[in-house]
């Protein structure tokens, strides 16, 4: 290549004076990007660092650097007195097609693992945009003490100790021991703290048991209606999902036994059914567990909100029934405290805890220590049952708030399900109204309106049928917010 030819490439190299980036870096990247597009070929002599220094107007320095980086990455060769290369280690660059460039699509198929992922998990509804009603799933993150919790994090950081290497997958120890007495105390659960895994959000325990305990091709039972982050990681294991009807006594065991009795395991949520809010009967709960126990199944009991219990103490977990050790136990702290947090645990049966803290070091080695260490602080200093006793009665009075505003405005368009625990109420309509066409009307108004119909399994048959209706969350949504809301689906339901 002529001199001048390659002095008009490096003349024309894109520098930008003045910006955050450092010149021998913008120059490096430059350089770099020359010679894999093929502007600077193999073997080709650059100039002496004082004329690239002249043509850039650059300090040597600049070129030094750049000139050293590339070098330690094999782009140049050089030696005093002989100059420096581009290195002829480097391939010349594929003839690109004319025209146009688009951005490269995806270079092979994803796997038919990989494809599961991704269609199962289409199906999540995700939060988008500011808080508005009537957002469901959320809890009131204002009445969260974020100071207290600064500060005991803080303290941790200032203190650091051997915990800050790599640490336990199960996760950490007083952490475990306190969720046992709490969970204990609370819930009924019978455990130790060896039986506790503690993971990245209930979404991880999810797929970690959806993985670890079904084959491809394995039947699990699902409600129907049911919460879709769960059929998610099920699909995605390439699980074959079996639908069960919800009642008003919870899962229909009954309808999974003489319909697919081969599953394998079966999801529930049975102190406060998602989203229909009804609880499971002790009749259903003795029957599911003995199927299971008479199967050899598993039960994943995903109890996700049941600390927000209104009307009388928390229901006693399924767990606590379980004398085959088919039950594990799935709870989640984003409800309790805040969603960012991403804490989450299993209770699983003493035989299946070691494969579950095998798979979980396999997954992400273990869950964040910090807010671990903070959060076993927060329990035993008092805070975290403070705060749960401090958002129950606000939950409480937010849900008397929505429940008066339905009667007064809506009671002829609207019949409300069980109010009695958790974040949000099912509303079944009273007339005619398609559930997509409610939730678009109320988007364009800026209210959320969650169908109930996005909760049913696509492939579920006319037994798994639910009535239309919305679900509605009240324990985020401020009292301004509620009365816009109620007033907005007030109009869309009369046709306003």
């Amino acid at each position: 290549m002529p001199a001048s030819h390659l002095n008009q490439i490096i003349a024309a190299l894109p520098l930008q004076r003045g910006a955050r980036e450092p010149l021998f870096r913008q120059l490096y990247a430059a350089i770099k990007a020359a010679i894999l597009d093929g502007s600077m070929s193999p073997g080709m002599q650059l100039p002496p660092t004082r004329d690239f220094c002249r043509l850039l107007a650059v300090s040597r320095q600049t070129v030094l650097n750049a000139y050293a980086q590339l070098a330690a990455e094999g782009y140049l060769d050089g030696a005093v007195g002989r100059g420096t290369f581009v290195s002829r280690e480097v391939p010349q660059p594929m003839a690109a097609p004319a025209g146009k460039m688009d951005a490269p699509g995806l270079l092979r198929p994803l796997s038919a693992r990989g494809q599961g992922v991704v269609t199962a998990m289409r199906q999540v509804a995700f939060h988008r945009g500011p808080l508005r009603a009537f957002r469901v799933g959320m809890p009131r993150i204002d009445h969260f003490p974020f100071d207290v919790w600064n500060r005991l994090e803080a303290r941790r950081w200032r203190r650091p100790d051997h915990q800050f290497g790599y640490s336990d997958p199960a996760g950490y120890l007083p952490l475990r021991e306190l969720l046992c007495v709490y969970l204990k105390a609370s819930r009924g659960v019978q455990c130790t703290p060896q039986q506790i895994v503690i993971t990245s959000g209930s979404q991880q325990a999810l797929f970690m048991l959806s993985t670890i305990l079904l084959a491809p091709g394995d039947s699990a039972w699902m409600e129907s209606p049911g919460y879709r982050g769960a059929s998610g990681p099920l699909r995605a294991a390439g699980a074959r999902v079996f639908p069960v009807p919800v009642d008003a006594q919870g899962l229909d065991v009954a309808y999974g036994v003489a319909h697919c009795p081969q599953a394998k395991l079966a999801y529930v949520t049975p102190s406060h059914q998602m989203p229909l809010g009804v609880s499971m009967s002790l009749p259903r709960r003795l029957a599911l567990l003995a199927w299971a126990a008479h199967k050899q199944a598993w039960l994943v009991e995903d109890d996700y909100d049941s600390e927000y219990r209104y009307a009388g103490a928390p229901l006693a977990s399924l767990q606590s029934l379980d004398r085959a050790g088919c039950v594990v136990y799935v709870g989640t702290l984003s409800k309790v405290l805040f969603p960012g947090l991403r804490l989450g645990y299993m209770v699983a049966p003493p035989a299946l805890a070691e494969a579950l803290v095998q798979a979980k070091a396999v997954m992400d080695r273990h869950t964040a220590i910090v807010p671990q260490m903070a959060l076993a602080d927060f329990i035993a200093e008092g805070h975290f049952g403070r705060h749960i006793r401090r958002t129950r009665d606000s939950n409480a009075e937010r849900r008397d708030l929505l429940l008066r505003g339905l009667a007064r405005e809506l009671d002829d368009q609207l019949l409300c399900g069980p109010a009695d625990c958790g974040l949000e109420l099912c509303a079944y309509f009273r007339a005619g109204h398609d559930e997509e066409i409610v939730a678009r009307a109320g988007l364009a108004r800026g209210i959320e309106l969650r169908p109930l119909g996005h909760y049913a399994d696509p492939a579920a048959g006319p037994a798994c049928a639910t009535p239309p209706g919305l679900l509605l969350g009240f324990a985020a949504i401020p009292p301004a917010e509620m009365a816009h809301g109620l007033l907005q689906l007030g109009r869309i339901l009369r046709g306003r």
